[in-house]
């Protein structure tokens, strides 16, 4: 059972790094669109498409480490 509760404390980890890349990512599209306001809109749809992408593989670690908890 340790190891199962050490592999779950590894696979939260995805939740972290997810983010720390959204936040990366929502810092550099505000830079952007400081720079040039007139593509605004296109500068919004690639960062919600990779805000839902880094927030799906947040979402994926965490079940997996809720399957190793309490699926042993």
């Amino acid at each position: 059972m340790t190891l199962g509760i050490i592999a779950a404390g590894i696979a939260v980890f995805t939740g972290i790094g997810a983010g720390i890349g959204i936040g990366f990512a929502t810092g550099k599209a505000s830079e952007a669109i400081a720079r040039q306001p007139e593509a605004a809109g296109k500068i919004n749809s690639a960062l919600l498409l990779g805000c839902a992408l880094a927030e799906g593989t947040a979402i994926f670690g965490f079940i997996t480490a809720l399957l190793v908890i309490f699926m042993g």
